[in-house]
């Protein structure tokens, strides 16, 4: 995003940017979570561990990105 000095498109900005990360953050835990459980048969355990990290991962791309 360039400096123009015009805070306010900075600012309305901001409430798509964070809808983008929590739903690509979402959407990558979604899918290591049905990819562990039901095609690889972990347990929920696992299959929750991994979800949360690659959310987690997932939320940190999409974060960069969005700041670039």
């Amino acid at each position: 995003m360039k400096r123009d000095g015009n805070i306010t498109r900075s600012v309305a900005a901001m409430p798509k940017n964070w809808r983008y990360i929590l739903l690509h953050a979402a959407a990558a835990a979604l899918f290591i979570f049905l990819l562990q459980r039901f095609a690889l048969s972990a347990s929920l355990e696992s299959a929750l561990l991994w979800a949360l990290t690659f959310g987690g991962c997932a939320a940190g791309l999409a974060y960069m990105q969005t700041h670039r």
